[in-house]
Formats: C-alpha cells, structure tokens, sequence
C-alpha cells in the first residue's frame, strides 16, 4: 500500500486551485488553499464559495484558506496552480517556505515564453533539493468540484513520488494514475490548448465535424513528434495526459482555449480576447514558443504553426486555413 501525504497545499485560489482543494480533502488530507491576494483569502475564509472564479461549490470549514505565505510550510505535498507564466514569480516567493521533503507537484498547463520551460523544469531549477511532479489530464474545475468522476495523470521522475502524490488526490470521484514521463504529461497538457484553438477556429467558422475531427486528429500527432523529440515516450500522447486532454479541450465550448478560437474565427482581436479581464486561454500564449520549439527540434507541426501565426497576426484567420488544406500530400505515418 502507497500512504499518502497527510498535509496538501495549493498554491492558488483560481478555479482549477479552488477544485484541487476540494479533491484533496475528499481524499482525507489536511488542505491549506493559498492565494497571494489578502482580500479574496479573507473573503473566501468566511464566505466559503470563490464566487470569482468557481461559484457554487463551497468549502468545506476544515480547509484553511490563508494569505499567509508561511503556512505552506507545513505542507508534506504542495500543488502549484497559478498561470504559467508566473510559475518562476511564485517560487520566487515561496521557496524558503517550503519544508525541506516537501513534494512539489507543478499543475498549470503551459510552456513559459520567455524561455521555452516546462513547468517541472521552472520548478526544478528554483527548487532542485525537492522531488518534482506534475499533474495533467483532462478535467473541468467545476465538474471536479462538483465531485463528478474524473481521470488523470500524475507523473515524476520517480514513479513512487507520482504514485504517493497520486495516493494522496484519488477517491471515489477522482483517480489518479501514475507516470514516471513527466515530459509527456507536461507537453501533452500544454500542447493540446493550441490544438483546441485552432479546434475553436474550425467552429466558429463553421467547417464542419468532420473538419474538426481530421485537424484534432493531425494535432495529436504533431503534439507526439514533438514530444518524442523531447524524450517523451509517445504511448504518454495516447493517455489521459494527451489524447484524453486533447478530446475534452478540443471538443466543448467549455474549454477557454476552444472558446478563445471561436471568438478569434468570429473577427475579435488577440488584444482583446487576451485583456487582463478575460478569461486565461493558456493557448495563447504556448502557442508561439511551442512553434519555436518546433523549429529547433525540426519538427514539422503546421496546426501549431498555423495558430501561432495568427496570433502574431503573420496570417489572417482565413489564409492560415489556405495554407493548412493545400499542404501537399502525404503518407498519413510515415
């Protein structure tokens, strides 16, 4: 038998922060759910429901929600779930807090900018004296909240740290499988969110199901190229971490990424679809340095490449769509 941490940290109140709680203290661990901002902590203290980023669901006393940055201290497992790109910002912050054997498990769904990083690699280097892990699969924050059942991928280097991590977040409504290929997990949960937006732009310009499922299936593969390069194992992009992600972002107006895509294809501007007041499509900003990624590594991704020449507005909506259907021909695995 794996045990399971006994004290859970989540770094970041947002919705997928505010589900991760829930998750954790219905697996039967002691949960402090932080946020930088002093305001929303003591409001979510009383009121008990994160009515700007996940109404309805409420928070059960025995969570401590805090702003006090010390009390990750004590923490045995600490979930890092604020954007990606402030991932470094974060730890920045918060590293000396950490107790020394605390797992840090990174679950944001990006790649940064500035420096082409997966999450674990941000964490590693800030933090290289603790065990890393990742979460990534397909999950809406608030099905999960709602404790409706969902599936994902917790991945280490060490498969014992993701299989205790993932002992510490499974229950009845919520399981969690075990990975030593954080790699694949990371580039899979990133990676898809450009998918889904050009997945988006395929619905909101009405092409078509058919269109769709061709472009998410071509996107899958791409995202498993890349990733093989990488070091990732490809058997990782057919799991929870890729396909089932993919499946799920790509196909629900649910998803921010797909909406965001939507609304790219129905004439609104990048500037205003990614405003600080709009919802986060990490999409968005992946899409750019997965493209570079590509190049470095010589690997062909022309959705990838397609979306993010939109996005720098290199191509409009229409001719991205041109250059991706009169591709040359070619054999479908090669």
């Amino acid at each position: 038998m794996v045990t399971p941490f006994r004290k859970v940290a989540v770094a970041g109140a947002g919705a997928f922060g505010t589900a991760l709680a829930l998750v954790a203290d219905r697996a039967g661990a002691s949960v402090t759910l932080w946020t930088i901002d002093e305001a929303a902590a003591a409001r979510l203290a009383v009121s008990r429901e994160n009515s700007d980023f996940l109404p309805g669901p409420r928070l059960p006393e025995r969570i401590n929600v805090t702003s006090d940055i010390s009390r990750l201290g004590d923490a045995d497992c600490v979930l890092l779930v604020v954007p990606s790109q402030a991932t470094r910002s974060l730890l920045t912050g918060i590293g000396a807090t950490l107790s020394s054997d605390a797992v840090v498990v990174a679950c944001a769904k990006g790649i940064e900018q500035e420096t082409g990083a997966l999450q674990g690699e941000i964490v590693r280097a800030a933090l290289p004296d603790h065990q890393i892990g990742a979460l990534s699969g397909p999950g809406y924050a608030a099905e999960i909240a709602r404790g409706l059942p969902t599936a994902v991928t917790v991945a280490a280097s060490e498969i014992a740290v993701a299989e205790q991590v993932a002992a510490t977040l499974s229950s009845d409504s919520f399981r969690a499988y075990a990975s030593d290929d954080i790699v694949g997990a990371e580039l899979g949960g990133s990676l898809k969110n450009v998918i889904a937006i050009a997945a988006g732009i395929v619905e909101g310009r009405r092409l078509g199901e058919s269109a769709r499922a061709a472009l998410v299936t071509r996107g899958l593969a791409e995202m498993s190229r890349l990733g093989a390069r990488m070091g990732a194992r490809p058997e990782t992009f057919m799991g929870l971490s890729g396909l089932g992600d993919l499946m799920l972002t790509a196909m629900s107006r649910q998803s921010r990424n797909t909406s965001f895509g939507i609304a790219l294809a129905e004439g609104r501007s990048v500037a205003e679809l990614t405003a600080p007041d709009k919802p986060l499509a990490e999409g968005a900003f992946t899409a750019a340095i997965a493209a570079r990624l590509a190049r470095e590594h010589g690997i062909d991704m022309p959705i990838t490449s397609a979306v993010a020449a939109v996005l720098s507005s290199a191509l409009t909506v229409d001719e991205a769509i041109a250059a991706l259907v009169s591709r040359p021909l070619k054999q479908e695995i090669a």
